[in-house]
């Protein structure tokens, strides 16, 4: 019995022999302009030089295509990729759970967790659930939330205002800006 590999639902890179197109517009390897040559005619162009034809503008009319090393030209790319990956910075949002009913030393604790975050430049949310019967007095809540939102206002500022959504309360803070 033989293993038949499946193929992948890879779209192929438009080089050399991929290239479907009878007639394209050809750049050579210094930039300068070659004009229109027929796809075969090109491809030998190429070979003759030790380089690559490349499809650079596959949509454009007639479709644009440049002698280049593929091999040099991808891993640059690639090498642009990973670059760009490391430059992007993604900001971390930190969960943290207030009571309407909380203790004066545990709002002390969630506190000082928050404001650790924040110098730490990481966004900050902070849920307050209603349990039973304290859903009828939202306003105990909504007094724990603001001493919240105002002991750490020094350093962070609230991104998204303290809204309800089912049972449970909840704002946003991020870093202020240095």
């Amino acid at each position: 019995m033989h293993y038949i590999k499946p193929k992948r639902n890879v779209p192929e890179e438009l080089v050399n022999e991929n290239i479907h197109f009878n007639e394209v517009l050809v750049i050579g390897p210094d930039g300068e302009q070659l004009g229109k040559m027929m796809r075969r005619e090109a491809i030998e162009k190429a070979y003759d030089m030790g380089l690559d034809l490349y499809c650079v503008a596959p949509n454009s009319e007639p479709p644009v295509c440049k002698i280049l090393d593929y091999g040099k030209y991808h891993f640059n790319e690639q090498k642009k990729a990973r670059e760009a990956k490391k430059k992007q910075h993604v900001t971390e949002v930190k969960p943290l759970r207030l009571s309407p009913v909380i203790d004066q030393h545990d709002f002390e604790t969630k506190l000082k967790q928050a404001r650790k975050w924040a110098e730490d430049g990481q966004k900050v949310k902070v849920d307050m659930r209603f349990r039973g019967r304290m859903i009828t007095r939202k306003e105990v809540g909504e007094e724990v939330m603001n001493k919240f939102i105002e002991q750490i206002s020094d350093i962070a500022t609230v991104e998204k205002k303290p809204s309800m959504e089912g049972n449970t309360m909840s704002v946003v803070l991020s870093p202020k800006k240095k």
